[in-house]
C-alpha cells in the first residue's frame, strides 16, 4: 500500500522543484521573496512551515500558484490555464520567462502603437 504524501511533504517538494525549474539558488529565491536564505532551507527540508504571508511571497517570487505549492493542483500555472498563451509557462526557466515577458511587452507596445 502506497503512503499518500502529507501536505507538508508536498509543499517542501514542490517548493524545491519550482525553485529548480526557475534555475534559482535558495539565496536568490530568498532575496526575491524578501525572506532570509535560512528560511528557504528550512522550508525545503520540512523543518519549518511558512506563514500565509510567506507562502504568498514564495508563490509570487516563483510565479506559481499557492495551490500548486500546497498540492491542491498539479499544474504550477493553473491560474492562467484558461489562456492557451500560458499553457507551458510553468515549465520555463527563470531566464526564459524573462525573455518571454520582454517579448510580450514588446508586442503589446507594438499593438498599442498601431491603435494610435
Amino acid at each position: 500500500m502506497t503512503k499518500t504524501p502529507t501536505p507538508s511533504e508536498i509543499f517542501k517538494d514542490r517548493l524545491k522543484a519550482a525553485r529548480e525549474t526557475r534555475e534559482m539558488k535558495q539565496s536568490e529565491l530568498a532575496e526575491k521573496a524578501g525572506l532570509p536564505p535560512s528560511s528557504i532551507a528550512h522550508f525545503e527540508s520540512g523543518n519549518r512551515k511558512p506563514s500565509f504571508d510567506n507562502l504568498r511571497r514564495l508563490a509570487t517570487a516563483l510565479e506559481v500558484t499557492t495551490d500548486y505549492l500546497l498540492g491542491r493542483v498539479d499544474d504550477p500555472g493553473l491560474a492562467e490555464a484558461g489562456d492557451p498563451l500560458y499553457r507551458d509557462i510553468g515549465k520555463l526557466t527563470g531566464r526564459d520567462r524573462e525573455i518571454a515577458k520582454d517579448f510580450l511587452e514588446m508586442l503589446a507596445k507594438k499593438a498599442g502603437a498601431k491603435k494610435k
